[in-house]
């Protein structure tokens, strides 16, 4: 009796250790995209829109209410407009790679949900 409980306690252990090795990760992997989001944010888009604002027209800041007016309210959406530019928005297709639009995009409309807090 002795016996299983000890293979018992010792599996869940394991099972427990593993699982928060798991979330970790997944943690951790998720601070590494966001941040490269972020500093490609700072870089290439906060010249014009320092704290998700807009210093060229202010109507056109990356807040949530403006980007669902103006049709931004998705990652795919924000891409787009990364990606192609629009009117005064430049086009980044050519210095950013799909992936890093893909982690600006993510970016934006993450802190547009936090209302750029963080």
């Amino acid at each position: 009796m002795k016996m299983k409980k000890t293979i018992y306690l010792i599996v869940s252990f394991g099972v427990f250790f593993l699982l928060n090795l798991f979330s970790m990760a997944t943690v951790y992997g998720e601070n590494l995209e966001w941040n490269k989001g972020k500093q490609i944010f700072e870089v290439n888009c906060a010249g014009c829109h320092p704290k998700g604002s807009n210093i060229i027209r202010r109507g056109k800041n990356l807040h949530s209410k403006a980007l669902e007016k103006n049709g931004y309210n998705s990652v795919n959406s924000i891409e787009q407009i990364v990606t192609n530019g629009k009117n005064n928005m430049s086009a980044f297709h050519d210095r950013l790679t799909a992936e890093e639009i893909n982690q600006v995009a993510n970016y934006v409309f993450y802190q547009a949900e936090n209302n750029w807090k963080l």
